[in-house]
């Protein structure tokens, strides 16, 4: 285990008080808190560094443009992906798999084609295969999960057929905490020379991960979910795939010529990052993910570990309470309900207490169709939470009890 109030205290917003009690952060599958390195980056960034990237011969300039590309290959050995070429930094994992539903779609996908997904998705890894196969006339089909939130590898496979383009799965379910089989789930559909896109906003967090041992062919996530500022994500992409699809958006940065006959486009990755992007962002990403490694992301999933364990074991053992996701590998999130007791009603009381979690469908609305509830109370854990606050957790759900049971 940590030093807990060590690592605790690298976080300034933890040492507050709600509603006159110590705050504890429950709800980081929403966003994650930032350590003072990242808030002091940003600062000097500001103070001593901004300009715009890649725009300038100037020392502000150049100084900015060497922290933005350096924050790249910080990205890409964090994920350990075969060439800087391959990073490309968007606002965030919805961008990113807008920009690959958008330029994928265009370039691969035609009438009659299938896009595959997951009954457990994110709406952000739903929505944009909606509008793509409506705008193509194609066709999205669905893996299902069972009542353990476990999806159905039998019933994928009977899914893909030769007009299947692409698949596009979660790592980790938002909404259950399940981990997903995407080893199996990559090597299924690479043995059809079908390629793969995961979302990983809640995967890089809480374990290592590695593209290039995945294989898979696109890789997304969000800054704001691994310590860094709002704003900033990237979109892994292998290059083969990056090389063949045209710009998600034209703009500044982007070109190499324009003139009013034709325009040119740059090399990878600036292709895909018109206009002016996040680099402060960019310089915020790469300062938590260096955080994250002087700590060990192998420790951190240990220790994760041992705080979702405790959690189960807490909850498990209050009466009335029903968690939903129960399968052998999960991680990060905890979701369950109070018979009797509305969600929302159970989030307001546990707010009173300082202990904020988030309730509602989690842009999972597909999940919460599949039990029949219109919601769940959630709680997601970080490095810096603590057995202290699992246990703070349980005792103000029986609160939540003997208040509204």
């Amino acid at each position: 285990m940590f030093e807990l109030l060590e690592l605790q205290s690298d976080f300034p917003i933890l040492n507050q008080k709600i509603n006159g009690r110590p705050l504890v952060y429950l709800d980081n599958a929403a966003t994650t808190q930032k350590p003072v390195v990242v808030i002091n980056r940003v600062v000097k960034f500001y103070s001593e560094e901004n300009s715009n990237v890649h725009r300038g011969g100037h020392t502000l300039s150049e100084r900015a443009s060497h922290a933005y590309e350096d924050a790249r290959k910080t990205v890409g050995e964090f994920i350990n992906s075969g060439s800087e070429r391959e990073i490309v930094f968007t606002s965030g994992t919805t961008e990113s798999v807008n920009l690959v539903g958008y330029s994928y779609g265009e370039a691969f996908i035609h009438e009659g084609d299938e896009v595959i997904i997951s009954e457990m998705e994110h709406h952000s890894n739903i929505v944009p295969w909606q509008i793509l196969c409506q705008r193509k006339g194609a066709v999205l089909k669905v893996i299902p999960f069972d009542e353990d939130g476990m999806l159905l590898l039998d019933e994928y496979q009977k899914l893909i057929t030769s007009r299947t383009k692409l698949v596009a799965v979660t790592y980790v379910s938002n909404a259950l905490g399940t981990v997903n089989p995407v080893d199996q789930i990559i090597e299924i559909a690479h043995d059809r020379n079908i390629p793969v896109l995961i979302d990983g906003a809640q995967a890089v967090q809480h374990m290592p991960v590695d593209v290039t041992a995945l294989d898979c062919d696109f890789f997304v996530f969000s800054g704001h979910k691994v310590y860094a500022e709002t704003g900033v994500g990237v979109l892994y992409g292998k290059e083969k795939w990056l090389e063949q699809m045209p710009p998600y958006q034209c703009g500044g940065g982007m070109i190499s010529s324009v003139s009013f006959d034709r325009t040119s486009y740059t090399d990878l990755p600036l292709k895909f990052e018109a206009g002016t992007q996040n680099y402060v962002g960019a310089v915020s990403l790469q300062s938590a993910i260096e955080y994250l490694g002087n700590i060990g992301m192998e420790r951190i999933y240990a220790h994760e570990e041992q705080l979702y364990l405790h959690a189960l074991a807490r909850l498990s053992a209050i009466d009335g309470l029903t968690i939903y996701g129960n399968g052998s590998n999960r991680c990060g999130v905890l979701s369950f309900n109070l018979e009797g007791i509305h969600h929302y009603d159970a989030g307001m009381i546990l707010d009173k207490l300082g202990i904020a979690i988030r309730t509602g469908a989690h842009c999972a609305e597909p999940v919460m169709q599949h039990f029949c509830i219109t919601g769940t109370i959630r709680a997601s854990f970080a490095l810096y939470n603590s057995f202290e606050d699992i246990d703070r957790l349980a005792v103000g759900i029986e609160k939540v009890k003997s208040m509204l049971g």
